[in-house]
């Protein structure tokens, strides 16, 4: 516990201090390739929006935009980069069934892949494969970061310090969004197989 109390003392400094642009390079990594937990971010941005030092509001808003600009950076890399890479692994038939898929099915699977963990670093990645429109990209990417965000900052906000309550919600919210999320995208293709008959 001590241990725990003193991560999060050191946390809650670090980004009162890098104040919201810290925020949104903070979830801009977590956004991208780079494996940083954005529990680490918005949580404490929570307990201190909690305290008075920081905006709620703004919080969410940076935590949104640094996880739409990381991305953002992911579609980039996969929309130029992704194809010849991929086509060293798979075949090309098999390549342009998932861009189908994605081209067709890519607004449910990115919002919903924002909200479940290691997805929703990678879900960019595809969509920039398949060329997924840049519109509908960014919004559903929002989305699904606003989601999650929000729930990350609720938890800071209310629970704060308290490591048991916080590891006790967060792996249960966490199952329960990812369990949400397969099912509503299985019900959603079920949906769509029906109604191509």
């Amino acid at each position: 516990m001590g241990i725990y109390r003193a991560t999060i003392a050191i946390l809650v400094s670090s980004i009162g201090g890098i104040g919201y642009p810290g925020i949104f390079f903070l979830m801009l990594l977590e956004s991208s390739f780079f494996p940083f937990p954005s529990e680490a971010a918005m949580i404490p941005a929570g307990y201190l929006a909690y305290k008075g030092e920081m905006s709620l509001a703004l919080v969410v808003l940076s935590g949104v935009l640094g996880s739409v600009a990381g991305a953002w950076l992911n579609y980039a890399i996969a929309y130029k980069f992704g194809r010849k890479i991929v086509l060293k692994a798979i075949s090309k038939n098999k390549l342009e069934k998932v861009e189908r898929f994605f081209r067709k099915h890519g607004s449910i699977s990115t919002f919903n892949g924002r909200l479940i963990p290691v997805v929703r670093q990678y879900i960019s990645f595809p969509a920039g494969l398949a060329g997924m429109s840049p519109a509908k990209f960014t919004v559903y990417t929002a989305l699904g970061a606003g989601v999650w965000d929000i729930i990350l900052v609720v938890l800071g906000y209310f629970l704060g310090e308290n490591q048991a309550l916080l590891s006790k919600y967060l792996n249960g919210i966490t199952l329960t969004l990812a369990v949400a999320s397969m099912a509503s995208i299985a019900a959603y293709l079920y949906y769509e197989k029906r109604m191509a008959r």
